[in-house]
């Protein structure tokens, strides 16, 4: 696909451009992470000082979204050229990685969304000898949530990562829980030790995923909507190797032609 035609799916997708996330949604997010709130700081400690104006320096930065202080509401917007010099250098590490066939985990706190995403990069590097782990699978963690503490189970499918909560609401089985927590990632890179290893020289995903593992001193690369902060930050301080500013909540379809860009950037096209 084109750089072209992936900028003109992103602005009509709505994956860049004016995106769903709305204004309020991300000041209040770098209020909470300026708060140093774990449900935003996704498992990351940040070095620096980060207060509400430093962290919309940044996303205005790293994302293209207003600097003004004083536009507080509305829809907010990501730069897609900012989207597509991420998706590059995104592209760049799955090249490297595939290159040296290193072991590699994914995980999504977003299975409903970008679960098909990550599974496509998946199956293309494991097709060139990467070793795609499966670590934990099966293990119960214990997650705040607003309703308390709820426990999950780590799942994967197609080699990506996600959690399940352990008694669904209503008895059903529930398809995998939207997770903003560092706690599956740690669990896994814990049970991969445990097992003499291999341990992932790369992690890929978002939230919590990509956060605890760069917080531990893992390569972590992922997509970050704009009222996830934190993944900038670890960029920004060099514990997250690449952050892909996008909206992480449209139709999972929407996320197909992303996924051919990043093959075809990244040399694995079949």
């Amino acid at each position: 696909m084109s750089t072209g035609a992936l900028r003109a799916h992103l602005l009509a997708a709505g994956l860049a451009g004016t995106v769903a996330t709305s204004r309020e949604e991300s000041l209040r997010s770098y209020r909470l992470f300026a708060a140093r709130d774990p449900r935003v700081t996704l498992g990351l400690v940040p070095a620096g000082g980060w207060g509400e104006p430093e962290l919309l320096r940044l996303m205005a930065e790293k994302c293209g979204v207003s600097e003004d202080p004083a536009h507080r509401s509305g829809p907010d917007v990501i730069d897609p050229e900012r989207t597509l010099r991420g998706l590059d250098a995104f592209a760049g590490r799955l090249a490297e990685a595939a290159a040296r066939r290193a072991p590699v985990l994914f995980g999504t706190g977003h299975p409903h969304r970008l679960l098909g995403f990550y599974a496509a990069l998946a199956d293309a590097l494991s097709a060139v000898g990467c070793d795609v782990l499966t670590p934990a699978q099966g293990r119960c963690v214990d997650m705040a949530t607003r309703f308390g503490l709820r426990t999950h189970r780590v799942d994967y499918v197609r080699g990506v990562a996600f959690v399940r909560q352990e008694e669904p609401p209503e008895g059903g089985r529930e398809a995998g829980a939207h997770s903003h927590s560092a706690l599956p990632v740690r669990a896994a890179l814990e049970s991969a030790a445990q097992a003499g290893g291999p341990l992932p020289a790369l992690v890929v995903g978002d939230h919590g995923w990509v956060c605890g593992a760069g917080q531990l001193g893992i390569e972590a690369i992922g997509l970050a909507d704009t009222d996830d902060p934190a993944l900038f930050v670890g960029e920004a301080e060099g514990q997250v190797a690449v952050a892909v500013p996008i909206d992480d909540g449209v139709r999972s379809a929407y996320y197909r032609p992303l996924t051919r860009y990043v093959l075809n950037r990244a040399c694995l096209s079949r």
